[in-house]
């Protein structure tokens, strides 16, 4: 066996039983992450604030801490991002994962500190490849390397004190050493900012390589293969990568997107494994690729929290540890984080599919949504976007709901805008073009998946007869003031529904 390979052995075997160790003592792991955090930031302005060296109990930490969206630490993230120290987490905080925004922003701004890159996103990594290869002994991941593709690349200077980009960005600038013995492509050209140009040297460059594995978000990779493919006049991977065997992938929903890979990658070999990792911190891995559920890894330096999500509008909603959620029950997910998130409602559901090990399946987000190809657009998004670009056409809609039109061979995704419209555009081309530049304006995940239309394409807003809601309502039984269609979904359930109605209708 070679001398990497071998040293990576021996230490996976170590860390799988940490890994152990969580799944038979869930609860006793995570309260040492709770107390942990809370005595690293006793000093802090929040340390203070709150009187951390005073919480003893669980039940004082959550009477202490009031629950926290984004809104709530915007100030705070300010001043971090400004070079203030020890507010939120101790130190100086250099790094910040821009990704999309709430009602009042286009774009978050996470903090990201040197614990959460090490001890969460790097540890998350790490773990992908030690779960993998104890349930694939005879694999030869480690004698070739990983093509990992980030989204956008750029890192911003916000001030001489702090930097932010696309959380595949900051991991990249910060990635250790050796991790370019075991990746592709070299550091440089997976930085560059220039998409077209970015990929014209992964191709370059990874051809040559001897790539076992893929990693990133699902959209992103099928446009990289086919342009591959069509730079170098292959069928399929296999003829470039014949020891390809895992693709390891998040971001969005996989189950749209599986019948391509098996076009691309036609193998019955290959393994294709789900994380769940975002800004705010890297929180589950696929252990069994036989399920389609995630193992929750409780010992990244997160703290986790469950609110129900009927209670979540409540004043003092309930809020669960892994020692009592239930299965099957749609949670609201709360973390407290080695970042300095403190009781942050990340806004995604999930659902416990197995208690001892703890697994999750996400469920889907606190809002309606379109995560299709992680541009993220929100309800406030498209009510936002709609009347702009009412205004600019003078249109009048009566209802509307939109999702996602997927990738096919030869077609990009799109989003479907199906609008009932009480007053008309008089320039339909007009409309859907102002919608979409509005998402952009206010969208950053929009604005980077719209990019010359190379994961996404513009969207087609179709008008739908009048009435046509009305009749959806009615076949559902749900005619009334309190019912909703919902405006925006990541399926296409209700689109179809509504298209065959007016299909119906004379």
């Amino acid at each position: 066996m070679p001398i990497l390979p071998s040293i990576i052995a021996w230490l996976n075997a170590k860390r799988r039983h940490r890994i152990d160790r969580f799944r038979k003592y869930p609860f006793e792991v995570q309260k040492q992450v709770l107390f942990k955090l809370l005595d690293r930031a006793k000093d802090t302005e929040w340390g203070r604030k709150y009187d951390f060296p005073t919480i003893k109990t669980l039940q004082d930490f959550r009477g202490r801490l009031p629950l926290q969206t984004y809104d709530d630490i915007k100030p705070y993230v300010r001043r971090l991002r400004d070079g203030e120290k020890d507010i939120l987490w101790p130190g100086e905080i250099k790094w910040f994962a821009k990704s999309s925004g709430t009602t009042s922003d286009k774009s978050k701004f996470i903090p990201v500190s040197k614990e959460a890159l090490e001890d969460c996103h790097y540890r998350g990594g790490k773990d992908v490849l030690v779960i993998y290869t104890s349930s694939h002994p005879e694999t030869k991941i480690y004698e070739g390397k990983g093509l990992t593709l980030g989204g956008s690349c750029t890192i911003n200077n916000y001030s001489n004190n702090s930097y932010y980009g696309d959380l595949s960005a900051i991991l990249l600038t910060n990635i250790p050493f050796w991790a370019d013995f075991i990746r592709t492509p070299p550091q440089k050209i997976a930085l560059l900012d220039e998409w077209e140009n970015k990929l014209e040297k992964i191709t370059e460059t990874t051809i040559k390589e001897n790539v076992t594995n893929l990693a990133g978000v699902p959209s992103w990779n099928l446009v990289m293969i086919k342009y591959i493919l069509k730079k170098t006049g292959k069928n399929h991977l296999l003829e470039l990568w014949p020891n390809l065997e895992l693709f390891i992938h998040g971001g969005v929903s996989f189950v749209p997107y599986r019948k391509q890979f098996k076009k691309v990658i036609p193998s019955e070999s290959m393994n294709y494994m789900e994380t769940y990792n975002a800004s705010e911190g890297f929180f589950s891995i696929q252990d069994d690729l036989k399920r389609d559920d995630m193992l929750l890894m409780l010992d990244y330096g997160v703290f986790y929290e469950f609110i129900p999500v009927e209670e979540l509008a409540k004043e003092a909603p309930s809020a669960y540890t892994v020692a009592d959620v239930e299965l099957d029950k749609n949670y609201a997910m709360i973390i407290s984080t080695n970042g300095g998130l403190w009781r942050y409602i990340i806004g995604d559901t999930v659902v416990f599919t197995s208690l001892f090990p703890h697994k999750i399946k996400i469920s889907g987000r606190t809002k309606h949504f379109i995560n299709a190809f992680g541009e993220e657009i929100i309800i406030d998004n498209a009510t936002r976007a709609l009347k702009i670009a009412c205004d600019k056409t003078g249109a009048v809609i009566n209802e509307y709901t939109a999702g996602p039109v997927y990738m096919d061979d030869d077609k990009k995704g799109h989003h479907e805008w199906l609008v009932e419209f009480d007053i008309e555009p008089e320039d339909p081309d007009f409309f859907a073009n102002s919608l979409d530049q509005a998402l952009i304006s206010i969208n950053s995940d929009y604005e980077a998946k719209r990019y010359k239309s190379i994961t996404l394409d513009k969207p087609v807003v179709r008008s739908m007869r009048k009435g046509v809601f009305y009749q959806w309502f009615a076949k559902k039984n749900k005619l009334g003031g309190q019912n909703k269609i919902p405006n925006l979904s990541n399926d296409r359930k209700y689109l179809e529904e509504i298209l065959k109605i007016n299909a119906e209708m004379k």
